[in-house]
Parts: C-alpha cells; structure tokens; sequence
C-alpha cells in the first residue's frame, strides 16, 4: 500500500527524469551540415554525438557530456547530434555503425572516436582531444 510519503518520491522521481530527459535533449544541436563546415572553418573544437532515443548508453554518456560542456575550458566546444534511427547519411558520411558513437574534431581534423563508452573519465579524455 503507498503511503503519501512513497507517492510523493515517486513524483518527485517520475519529474526529475522527465526534466533530466528534456535538459540533455536541448543541450545537443541537430546535425547542420553548414554550422558543422563554418565551426570547422574557424578551427572551433567539435563534437559530434550520434545517438538514438531509446539507447540506455546514450542515456548513461548525457549527464557527462552535460558536466563537461558547462566547464569553462570546454566553453568552444561545438556540439551537434546525429539521429541514428533517421539519419543514415550521416552515418554513412561519418562512417558510424553504432549509436552512443562519439567523434571530436579540432577543426578539420578529427581527433579522437569513442562508441558505447560511458566511463566519465574516458569521456573527459576524448573530449580533451577536441581542445
């Protein structure tokens, strides 16, 4: 039987999730082939996520990349996202296979790919490569 302290948490919880979904989403900026070009151009460190909605490691690497991107020496970093599920170009382009794929760049160059990786230390390392 619930009492209304257990309601409550459940509440509480079921928001936070939702919340935490929607705070990850607007963080990552579709995929645009000319943001993407005009970041290279100017030499800016990128970051390239390809992910999907229903992937858990996707999930697990958001609250990292989050915490990540709002550090001051992560402040260039340029962030887009690629769709798995409706974005094959991409990933043919991109030479992706899998969802949870990570790829940095400094500018033109790309320096670095994880995939399924959730460690945050991994992430931060990968990341650095970007800078």
């Amino acid at each position: 039987m619930l009492n209304r302290r257990h309601l409550l948490g459940v509440i509480v919880l079921s928001t936070a999730l939702s919340l935490g979904s929607i705070a990850s989403a607007e963080d990552r900026l579709p995929f645009d082939q000319a943001a993407f070009e005009a970041a290279q151009a100017a030499g800016k460190p990128i970051l390239v996520e390809v992910s999907a909605p229903w992937c858990p490691i996707c999930k697990a690497q958001a609250p990292t990349l989050a915490r990540l991107k709002s550090e001051p020496r992560f402040k260039e970093l340029v962030s887009f996202n690629i769709d798995f599920d409706t974005q094959k170009d991409l990933l043919r382009a991109f030479n992706v296979q899998k969802q949870s794929t990570l790829i940095v760049f400094k500018g033109k160059q790309e320096t670095g790919r994880s995939t399924g990786v959730t460690d945050p230390g991994a992430i931060e390392t990968l990341l650095e490569k970007s800078i």
